[in-house]
């Protein structure tokens, strides 16, 4: 059969699959070009870009001008479709978004926060804002607001579900109840949701979903519930052009299922991630005092950490990952080995056709 398209406004993907926005540095140029050119969208993470090592006084110039190069450079490695994934916790994000409208981005996601004032910042109607919620109700807040505000509705929506990579939109107790927030219940709230901006606005509002999505049959079932198409990250962290360190790989290919765990970040969130070293240095060490140069997330809670999360994610992006957080998707004990993106993107284009239903 032949595979669905994936249309955002006025840009149409060849294959209904984004590629997550992955920090830190999970997801730069190299990666996003790639998903580019197999025909997916290619999503650029804007979070710590640039020198780490800097004061607070040059952090937000020198995220800018990183953020600028990494788009530069995977626009001279594809013609295809980019995005760039911001966070609402940063503390310069819209500074980062101008910059990326600037230089020509024309998908934005928006997650870590409600981007009630996103239309605001971004009046240029050729560029695609698509929130990222965890809940019918969080959707429709950001529509309605949108809609009575700025008399617009978003361009579409990712649907992140409890099973996803990073912080979590869920609490604790939900995820301890994770059945009762799948995907297959979520998306039909949301779909139903949305009904009355799709109405008003005379345009579908296309939801694509994440979280958990492993292979093409997921893809295909996804699709079938109703979903435009899926986001994915974990499967593309161990791919040649991830750039990630190959120690960060590594440890995808070497953790277990029970390696997997959820764990209090520093900015109050539940996030999923594999238990190594560093967490359990984390755990048994206390609290300790944080100095912050830099203040890069609005939320970051520094008097309670234990430890800054941007350093310890860089330090596993980095190759060291005994002092090193590492974000996984709940399938990343699945990852056995290291493939090319065109050779994912192909398994899960055929795994794809092999379960789209006739009808």
């Amino acid at each position: 059969m032949e595979i669905p398209k994936l249309q955002i406004g006025n840009l149409i993907a060849e294959i209904p699959i984004v590629q997550g926005g992955m920090g830190v540095r999970v997801s730069l140029s190299s990666l996003a070009a790639a998903v580019a050119n197999e025909g997916g969208i290619g999503t650029i993470s804007a979070v710590m870009l640039g020198d780490i090592n800097i004061h607070r006084n040059d952090y937000e110039r020198i995220s800018r001008e990183a953020l600028a190069a990494e788009i530069r450079k995977a626009k001279n490695l594809t013609s295809g479709l980019l995005a760039i994934n911001v966070m609402g916790a940063l503390s310069n994000v819209y500074d980062l978004i101008k910059t990326a409208i600037q230089e020509g981005i024309k998908i934005l996601f928006f997650g870590a926060g409600l981007p009630t004032k996103l239309p605001s910042v971004v009046e240029d109607p050729t560029v695609n804002l698509v929130p990222i919620i965890s809940s019918a109700r969080a959707g429709s807040l950001i529509l309605r607001h949108w809609d009575e505000r700025y008399g617009r509705t978003a361009d579409g929506l990712v649907l992140e579900g409890p099973l996803a990579g990073g912080h979590l939109g869920f609490t604790e107790e939900q995820l301890n109840h994770i059945d009762d927030y799948s995907l297959e219940r979520l998306l039909p709230e949301v779909l139903e949701s949305i009904k009355f901006f799709e109405d008003k606005y005379g345009k579908k509002i296309p939801v694509v979903v994440g979280g958990g999505i492993y292979d093409g049959k997921d893809i295909a079932k996804m699709l079938a519930l109703g979903a435009s198409g899926i986001q994915m990250g974990t499967r593309f962290v161990c791919t040649e052009e991830c750039d990630v360190s190959p120690e960060f790989k590594q440890a995808y290919i070497d953790c277990k299922e029970e390696d997997i765990i959820i764990v209090k970040s520093p900015v109050g969130l539940p996030g999923r991630a594999i238990k190594n070293k560093f967490l359990e240095d984390v755990e048994n060490n206390g609290n300790g005092k944080i100095k912050c140069h830099y203040k890069c997330l609005s939320i970051c809670k520094i008097e309670k950490s234990k430890y800054c999360i941007a350093k310890a994610l860089i330090n596993s992006f980095s190759g060291d990952v005994d002092h090193g957080l590492i974000f996984c998707g709940k399938n990343a004990y699945r990852v056995n080995k290291i493939l090319s993106v065109k050779e994912l993107i192909n398994e899960l284009v055929q795994e794809l056709k092999q379960h789209l239903s006739p009808n």
